[in-house]
């Protein structure tokens, strides 16, 4: 019995290291896949491989038990009947961090339900999803070239999960970008003041709510060409030479308002200026460089995290009521620019889902302008 659950053991082992590309699965995560497959009422599939049958006895009593389908590992180079052999050859595989080659792709299998059954395989991305996107980011992106086909994302223009070649296949010609948001939720994402601009060029935005989702697409960097763009990022690629015109004049025009707005901030923003994205709302933050705002709050979840910061921007609205309040008090209030600069500041933290560093003195400026 002992050399049995041994040997079990070891071929999940193997099981884990060809199938899933990520070994370094947290005990949160592995508890969150469980909720999600017990979640899942749809018809699933039951992946499995079998050295001397005891595991597939197995796996077609799941099979029957849950009306599943089912789908058997098969390696390229069969395993030895002997078991000091397997044992010895797994052992050499592990040490080596080798993987197997497989004679019947996982990968193809997913591929024919993607194309075939689209329904199920929506429902098996619910659940593995986040698997396959870890699988992208481990090892510095070794397995992206094999994953990205199977990877989706939620849709502002088909309000549904698609696919990065089902985003490709529709982008305009003058679309140079694969373009997307980040936040906690649909819902969250599409009250964004960042998405005004593209959305109203009619531009499609891919919506990211998964917390590894940003490190993965980093990782893949690009899609047939196309690369990704985040609405955050402060060059959106959007070509408008009036408009290009008019910011920097703006700019210029403004530039010892927006340096004194800077120091009042003391920090905590690399620059301010005349927003080309925003249409209602008054302001919100971008970012410079290849950290987002986004992927410094999932990195500052972590233990010793030692405070990393995105260089953040602070964009105004020119065109915009309070635009022209923040001039009027530059010229005849100091005191005044400074309330409505921190306030400003502070909106766009909360916008961003950032904490604010004193919500007392928050709620202190607030009261002020209640006088």
């Amino acid at each position: 019995m002992k050399k049995i659950c041994t040997l079990m053991l070891v071929f999940f082992l193997i099981f884990t290291c060809s199938a899933c590309s990520s070994k370094k699965a947290t005990a949160k995560k592995e508890n969150k896949t469980q909720t999600d497959l017990k979640e899942v009422n749809s018809k699933s599939l039951v992946i499995y491989f079998s050295w001397f049958g005891s595991t597939q006895n197995i796996a077609k009593e799941i099979q029957k038990q849950t009306n599943s389908d089912i789908f058997e590992i098969v390696p390229e180079v069969a395993y030895s009947d002997d078991y000091d052999t397997v044992v010895d050859d797994v052992k050499k595989e592990q040490q080596e961090k080798a993987r197997p080659k497989i004679k019947n792709k996982i990968k193809n299998e997913l591929e024919k339900m993607l194309k075939n059954d689209r329904e199920n395989y929506e429902k098996f991305y619910n659940s593995f999803g986040r698997t396959l996107k870890f699988g992208v980011y481990d090892n510095f992106g070794a397995e992206k070239d094999v994953l990205q086909d199977l990877l989706m994302f939620y849709s502002s223009k088909e309000k549904k999960m698609v696919t990065l070649d089902e985003y490709v296949t529709r982008m305009s010609e003058d679309q140079k970008y694969i373009y997307y948001a980040v936040g906690e939720s649909i819902d969250r994402i599409e009250k964004l003041p960042q998405t005004e601009l593209l959305l109203d060029k009619g531009y499609e935005i891919l919506y990211f709510t998964d917390d590894i989702d940003e490190f993965a697409i980093k990782i893949l960097m690009q899609y047939k060409e196309k690369e990704f763009k985040s609405v955050s990022s402060s060059d959106l690629g959007i070509e408008n030479n009036d408009a290009e015109l008019k910011e920097e004049e703006n700019d210029a025009e403004n530039k010892v308002l927006f340096e004194s707005m800077k120091e009042i901030l003391n920090g905590k923003i690399s620059a301010v200026k005349i927003s080309k994205r925003l249409k209602n709302h008054p302001v919100c933050l971008s970012n410079e460089g290849d950290l987002s705002i986004e992927m410094e709050k999932v990195l500052n979840q972590m233990p010793n995290s030692q405070g990393i910061k995105a260089d953040k921007v602070l964009e105004v609205n020119a065109n915009h009521e309070v635009f022209k309040v923040l001039k009027d008090a530059y010229e005849h209030d100091k005191d005044k620019l400074s309330l409505y600069t921190n306030l400003l500041y502070n909106q766009a933290l909360l916008i961003e889902g950032l904490s604010i560093s004193d919500p007392v003195e928050f709620t202190n400026d607030i009261c002020k302008l209640m006088k």
